[in-house]
């Protein structure tokens, strides 16, 4: 609890000491404290050799294993397999790719990237493996212009979609399955309005069996941040998480708002929702805003995930979202954030968090290509301390910014953004089943 006061009022000789304490507490206890040493690691002071710093590393929490560590061993299984055709088949279905292995796959084998050519773009998925019949095999789905299969390299199974349109891919893997899909074959052929999106019988139903709580940021007493012209954070934060509601409800999902009008809710009281339905996921939706000196620089869209994060933009814009309920968290929910750090739902947070921001981001600048990309980041909100399932929080724009600001009050650009929002939960649950 400590700690995370130093964090939050940005004290750094009290950030230091109650890092040491943490640390050597953990090993006392025999707990996981690389997390607590990697931050320590990132203060130049005096008092760095008091700490045994032999085995901790320079990596950042979002960055992962390498995957070459990853791959090498499982290469080595595959080249010593009786066959040298490690694919099974391959076959368009249900507006589906299926590629079917000999062996039970993870993430690891499969590679995605994007590119762009004359008049269209590519979804480009190596495959690690071989198969024998790549060459006569032809693949379709009906609104792609083209699928091209090919054995690249010779254990690397090449899989290209091609349209003129940027089609939405995305992946899933179960045991020897993996599962290719596109989510937005619609559309090309109906209207970008929201409403007539959500009637159209080819939307497809990809959130069976999932719930989730979405939270409107602030409301009534507490507008949140104010743009000019009194453009109120509470008012466009409502709309597009209702849009959002209605998106994600015809693609199958159910789906509940923390407030459904203008009134005010206590931050710590947001997630009681959420763990009582037994949601999946918990989105928290608000707009940012800047301190009058950078009103005019400072702009984009941003997505955050629970960490005691330390640096000063994530400490800012965690201020301002915890101001209206910061005096009023027990100690009991602030040793809740604490305990949580470790969670394995805080990995799956982060997952969450960059696939909502990669969807968000394109879907805006569908709109306005000048949207900047304010990236994934950590940061210690309140809101999302209480939630038992990976949570995120999104900034949506700098309400503040005299041209963003003015967007996020126009409902053609609410139901972009809910729609960005809604194709990044498809992904992140069509990665991880």
């Amino acid at each position: 609890m400590e700690y995370l006061k130093a964090v939050l009022n940005n004290k750094q000789d009290k950030e230091i000491k109650y890092l040491k304490i943490l640390i050597e507490t953990g090993n006392k206890l025999k707990k996981n404290t690389f997390k607590y040493k990697n931050e320590l690691t990132k203060y130049n002071t005096s008092t760095k050799n008091n700490i045994k710093t032999k085995t901790i590393t320079s990596l950042k929490f979002e960055k992962k294993t390498p995957i070459k560590k990853i791959i090498k061993p499982q290469i080595s299984k595959i080249d010593t397999n009786k066959s040298e055709y490690t694919i099974k088949k391959v076959l368009s279905k249900n507006n589906q790719i299926l590629i079917e292995f000999n062996t039970n796959i993870t993430k690891d084998y499969i590679r995605f990237f994007e590119k762009k050519v004359k008049n269209a773009t590519q979804d480009i998925y190596d495959i690690k493996g071989r198969f024998k019949y790549a060459h006569p095999t032809k693949l379709e789905i009906k609104g792609v212009k083209q699928i091209v299969i090919k054995q690249e390299k010779y254990n690397t199974l090449r899989i290209l979609f091609e349209d003129k349109y940027n089609l939405k891919t995305v992946y899933s893997i179960n045991k020897k399955i993996l599962k290719i899909s596109v989510l937005n074959l619609n559309k090309k052929y109906i209207k970008k309005n929201i409403v007539k999106i959500s009637k159209s019988p080819k939307v497809i139903k990809s959130g069976q069996n999932r719930i989730i709580v979405i939270d409107p940021g602030h409301g009534g007493k507490d507008v949140g941040a104010v743009g000019s012209k009194k453009l109120y954070e509470k008012v466009t934060v409502f709309k597009v998480s209702k849009y959002l509601q209605s998106i994600l409800k015809q693609r199958g999902y159910k789906v509940y708002l923390t407030r459904t009008s203008d009134r005010f809710i206590k931050v710590k009281n947001r997630t009681i929702l959420a763990n009582k339905k037994k949601a999946d996921i918990f989105l928290s939706i608000h707009a940012n805003a800047a301190h009058k000196s950078r009103i005019k620089e400072a702009r984009g869209i941003e997505t955050f995930f629970l960490s005691p994060a330390r640096s000063e933009r994530a400490k800012r814009v965690a201020a301002k979202e915890n101001k209206s309920d910061m005096s009023t968290m027990s100690y009991s929910t602030k040793t809740v954030f604490l305990e949580s750090l470790n969670r394995p739902r805080i990995t799956a947070s982060q997952k969450l968090a960059i696939d909502i921001q990669r969807n968000v981001l394109f879907t805006a600048r569908n709109l306005y290509k000048d949207v900047l990309d304010g990236g994934v980041r950590e940061g210690p909100f309140w809101v999302l301390v209480g939630a038992q399932m990976p949570s995120i929080l999104v900034e949506l724009g700098y309400i503040s910014h005299p041209v963003e600001g003015k967007r996020l009050y126009t409902s053609k650009y609410q139901k972009e953004l809910a729609l960005g929002i809604a194709n990044g939960v498809d992904s992140y649950f069509a990665k991880n089943p």
